[in-house]
């Protein structure tokens, strides 16, 4: 437990010596704030650590979410996610909001970079079917792959990326923001706006792990969409289902759809990791804090801020 709690302050010390020097740098190039404001935006950002340091210190310690890890807690998983999708707090003249979901239930988009070539192009070319609904070129997935393809002293990628973001992450696809500093290379580049047509934000999770499974019981439809190639109706019905799936043979699917589940997407029917975001405003402050937590392990990670 002390191994877990030191874990988690060291990641809890790593976001906020960011946070302290995105403002440093903001007031650094001349914004124009009073001794009075720079003392509230510091306190706000205090204010902002305690918030984050007692959403970890209870999912650490809390005896309910033990229960969660466990190998047939699907039911109790299930039941706690419903309960706690929204959780709005006062804090005087702070509000907060908490919100918590399952962390498997989208396609990780760094899986596309996987140890087997096969399954490397396998899933591109599911994902290629899919953005082809919308019209997107395939092309995009090249800029997709050159995001998580490493340094390479070569310069041999597959795009003009980074020619235009020379100086952007690219071991893997951090968070939704980094997603869209490449898809707006990718607009410029080939005057495309189709991207707006596909719903990428419910379909892409983004965890530097890249074997990570997706929990069939919370897929939603647009991950559904492209792991079978179905309408967008037939995943609705997946997803809304009025039961939990146990099995693949509890899904209303074939057999060779069900092959494709367990052998190109590394599938499951139970994955103890939530996501959760916490929202905070104060007046004209705000922030947003997302991270994944290992419920088993009870160790954070992934987190995303933006203040």
């Amino acid at each position: 437990m002390k191994t877990t709690r030191k874990n988690a302050i060291a990641l809890l010390v790593t976001i906020f010596f960011i946070m302290a020097i995105t403002i440093g740098i903001g007031i650094g190039l001349g914004a124009m704030k009073s001794a009075s404001q720079d003392a509230q935006s510091e306190k706000f950002m205090f204010q902002t650590a305690i918030v984050l340091d007692d959403v970890l210190s209870i999912l650490n310690s809390s005896q309910e979410i033990d229960a969660l890890s466990d190998a047939n807690a699907t039911e109790t998983f299930a039941l706690f996610l419903s309960q706690t999708q929204f959780i709005p707090v006062e804090i005087e003249d702070m509000k907060v909001l908490i919100q918590i979901g399952s962390a498997r239930g989208r396609f990780n988009i760094n899986s596309l970079q996987d140890e087997s070539a096969k399954l490397h192009v396998q899933r591109a070319e599911y994902l290629g079917a899919y953005l082809k609904r919308f019209r997107v070129q395939e092309e995009y997935i090249d800029f997709l792959r050159d995001g998580i393809s490493g340094i390479k002293e070569d310069a041999s990628y597959h795009t003009r990326l980074f020619y235009d973001a020379p100086y952007m992450y690219r071991d893997y696809i951090a968070s939704q923001q980094h997603l869209e500093q490449i898809n707006e290379a990718y607009r410029r580049q080939h005057r495309d706006t189709s991207l707006k047509n596909a719903d990428l934000k419910t379909l892409f999770s983004f965890n530097k792990e890249k074997k990570t499974k997706i929990d069939l019981n919370y897929a939603t439809p647009a991950t559904w969409m492209l792991m079978l190639g179905i309408d967008e109706a037939s995943a609705l019905s997946l997803a809304q289902k009025s039961n939990l799936y146990e099995s693949y043979e509890d899904l209303p699917i074939s057999d060779e759809r069900k092959v494709v589940l367990q052998e190109v997407f590394d599938t499951t029917f139970f994955e103890p990791f939530i996501e959760v975001q916490v929202a905070i405003v104060q007046g004209n402050k705000s922030a947003k804090i997302l991270f994944e937590y290992d419920l088993k392990n009870k160790k954070g990670s992934n987190f995303v801020y933006e203040i």
